[in-house]
């Protein structure tokens, strides 16, 4: 099959010891606008909520363009985590301009994608872009955060299987990501610092742990300020 081109669509996809019930108007079909990819591209796929994104995202981004030798590194901006509250989720349409607007990088691409597929599952999603460019070499970009409680995730298992993962250190995270069920049950499939460059080529479950330059930025504690600004600028008003 080509890159680009769609494979027969299915009403359901079956993933492991979890079905993901996805319809067959929107699962493999050409009518959910994706970035577009050529075969043989390496592409970085860094999922999240981005709520909002912050400079710790460009960070991992450009470092894995650069250590990688990837050719883009896509941002898939969430509806919405499953594992995470949405009490204070901004909605897509603001996140996905606030990304645009901070990743001037040229080969960094924002899409929302994921709301067309009416699913906020990983396994999901990775599945459906193997679906669409099955000849592209795609990266799941996550942080040492994710990994650590990567073995919560749904099938995660599946999601190792379906492409290499880079996972980039984050502050505070190192000791507990590497020691955390996720990690030590894909000990022997880590790729050494020596192959990270071709981390994209290689057959899953591959791995690697990037260490770079860590920013202490994150969406909670910047939303956790944006509050705390909130609720004094409110005191301010009735003193």
């Amino acid at each position: 099959m080509r890159a680009g081109s769609a494979a027969p669509l299915a009403t359901s996809l079956e993933l492991g010891p979890m079905s993901a019930r996805v319809s067959s108007k929107s699962f493999g079909s050409m009518s959910v606008r994706v970035p577009p990819a050529v075969a043989g591209q390496r592409i970085g796929l860094m999922g999240g909520s981005f709520n909002p994104p912050h400079r710790a995202h460009v960070a991992i981004s450009e470092a894995a363009l650069k250590r990688l030798e990837l050719d883009e590194i896509w941002w898939l901006v969430s509806p919405g985590n499953p594992l995470k509250s949405h009490s204070d989720l901004a909605p897509l349409d603001e996140r996905l301009a606030q990304c645009r607007a901070l990743a001037v990088h040229p080969r960094i691409k924002v899409t929302g994608f994921e709301a067309e597929l009416r699913n906020v599952s990983t396994v999901v999603t990775l599945s459906f872009l193997r679906r669409r460019y099955p000849d592209v070499h795609f990266v799941w970009i996550m942080g040492g955060d994710n990994l650590a409680g990567f073995h919560r995730w749904a099938d995660w298992r599946r999601i190792a299987s379906l492409m290499p993962i880079l996972v980039a250190d984050r502050p505070q995270w190192r000791l507990k990501a590497l020691a955390a069920p996720a990690a030590r049950a894909l000990a022997k499939c880590r790729v050494p610092d020596s192959q990270v460059p071709a981390l994209a080529l290689q057959t899953p479950p591959a791995w690697a742990y990037l260490t770079l330059r860590l920013s202490p930025e994150s969406s909670s504690e910047i939303r956790a300020a944006g509050r705390l600004g909130s609720s004094k600028g409110s005191l301010a008003k009735k003193s």
